[in-house]
């Protein structure tokens, strides 16, 4: 039954997705901007998003948590490649030391939300779900920001293609991303179809009890082994403490992960090589490599598979778990038949086949009446849309650790906050200057996942403020050192007519940067 609320809830900002970016970005704004009110909205019942909802197997991180952690509270645990159990109870602890939780509403959905430059604020349309019951309820909050941190997928639905005669197979056929409790693949054979960061992580964790795993994939993905634990950064915690040793470790790792990356770019041959030599390395003698771990496409073109500890390379030379590079040509009543005429028995098939990309949270967006289409947008300094005031999201890098730019994008958001308020504005809104700007999709990414989705995905331009960079130094010059305004960031206020900021008076001092505290 749908009941509809009357009473409309007034917040500053209103934070989408109860998650590692949306947390994040509580911690900043209650820092920054104490006085100013918000509430964040979670659709499930909650925190943690991603590391909450996966369940599969093994699941952990493919970054270190030096860098994928938080900036202002350090990864304490050895283990620098970590499980989901792990990160879940860094972040809950995050939530708890900061008083954020009296802050989220769980069981809230954002459906739509109306900007009226009239009253400079949001009307959000949310269905609220009864936590003992099946009731909804739809209720309104209104707002003068909304900070949406929803991630990038669609949390109630994983892709997965459609597969000839999946119907005749008398197994089970799971998706990673709504994993059954009670799956028992205990001395089962198994087929995990995929390559990509949650197949090579399902493999070895399921291999250790089932009968036998294989990975098929249609072409192989570049998987690099990692240690599991950073001896570096143990020992720097040790020596210096917990705050400088992970502050240390942390630089470190962002240098790492910049260098592996900017190689690979420049030296692709090499970087080919070098991995391959890595592989090898790992797997028995005589093992078709370059069959089963040789890509087509360069190092970085798509983001790297990391193993901690070479976990799937034992597995394979175990003989727990095997590759097979092929195609599938139908599903049978035992397994999968391969176009090569090959055939896979199977009790269980996976189909680790990716993620539904889904911006903005799903929700539908309205400007004065006027419907948002994302992927008619422009991205402004990676956190705002062309034509949308007073809305910013959070979005990671591809290349490195995702909340290493969502940091970033939190501190300039709070920025944005301050310098408005020093002049008196309320309403910030980018607009594009110059129609003929060239574009390119916001993720510049091969994935299948993001080429399903690029009518969707806002656009970037080819040049400043419109880039999206994927470069952590760039990025703390322009968004944590660089100034707020900018001439395509208009500012208004409800009670004053438009300007750009090449026009505005500077009526007060210079708003400084963020505190070196946290440089």
């Amino acid at each position: 039954m749908v009941n509809t609320a009357t009473r409309i809830e007034h917040v500053d900002v209103l934070i989408v997705g109860a998650g590692i970016s949306g947390i994040g970005a509580a911690y900043y704004l209650q820092k920054e901007h104490p006085g100013r009110s918000y509430a964040i909205l979670e659709a499930r019942g909650a925190t943690g998003g991603t590391w909450d909802l996966f369940r599969y197997p093994g699941i952990r991180s493919d970054s270190d948590l030096h860098t994928f952690g938080y900036e202002f509270k350090p990864w304490r645990d050895e283990h620098a490649i970590a499980s989901a159990d792990k990160i879940l109870a860094y972040l809950r602890e995050t939530v708890a030391e900061n008083n954020i939780d009296a802050k989220i509403r769980f069981h809230h959905k954002v459906l739509g939300a109306a900007w009226s430059s009239d009253d400079a604020r949001w009307t959000v349309d949310v269905e609220r779900f009864g936590e003992a019951d099946d009731s909804e309820e739809l209720v309104q909050f209104s707002a003068n920001w909304i900070f949406c941190a929803g991630g990038y997928y669609r949390y109630d639905q994983g892709y997965t293609p459609e597969f000839p005669g999946r119907e005749r197979f008398r197994g089970h056929v799971v998706h990673p991303q709504h994993w059954p409790e009670d799956l028992d693949y205990t001395d089962k054979k198994v087929v995990v179809i995929g390559s990509g960061a949650t197949a090579v992580t399902l493999i070895p964790a399921m291999a250790a009890t089932a009968a036998h795993v294989t990975m098929l994939q249609r072409s192989p993905t570049y998987v690099m082994p990692v240690p599991s634990k950073d001896t570096f950064a143990n020992a720097a915690q040790k020596v210096l403490g917990s705050k400088r040793g992970y502050a240390l470790a942390r630089r470190k790792n962002i240098v790492k992960q910049r260098a592996v990356y900017q190689f690979s770019q420049k030296y692709p041959g090499a970087a080919r090589r070098l991995i391959r030599h890595l592989n090898a390395k790992e797997l028995p003698a005589g093992y078709p490599v370059d069959e089963h771990f040789n890509p087509t496409y360069n190092p970085w073109d798509q983001r790297l598979c990391a193993v901690p500890d070479a976990d799937l390379f034992k597995a394979i030379s175990s003989g727990a778990a095997s590759v097979v590079t092929d195609r599938i040509a139908t599903f049978t009543e035992t397994g999968i038949e391969l176009e090569s005429g090959k055939h896979l028995d199977a009790d269980i098939i996976v189909t680790a086949t990716g993620l539904n990309v889904q911006l903005l949270g799903g929700m539908s967006l309205t400007v004065d009446g006027t419907p948002v289409h994302a992927g008619e947008t422009v991205a402004y300094k990676s956190m705002l849309l062309s034509g949308v005031p007073n809305f910013a999201f959070a979005f990671g890098y591809t290349n490195s650790s995702w909340t290493l730019k969502v940091g970033l994008l939190c501190e300039h958001f709070c920025r944005l906050l301050s310098h408005m308020d020093a002049r008196g504005y309320d309403i910030a809104r980018p607009e594009i200057g110059d129609n003929a700007m060239e574009t390119r999709p916001m993720l510049d990414f091969a994935a299948g996942y993001v080429q399903r989705a690029l009518d969707r995905i806002p656009k970037q331009g080819s040049g400043e403020p419109w880039r999206v960079s994927m470069n952590y130094y760039y990025d703390v010059e322009q968004l944590r050192e660089g100034a707020v305004d900018n001439a395509s960031l208009h500012f208004s206020s409800s009670r004053i007519p438009a300007v750009s900021a090449a026009a505005a008076p500077d009526r007060t001092a210079a708003i400084v940067g963020p505190s070196t505290a946290r440089r």
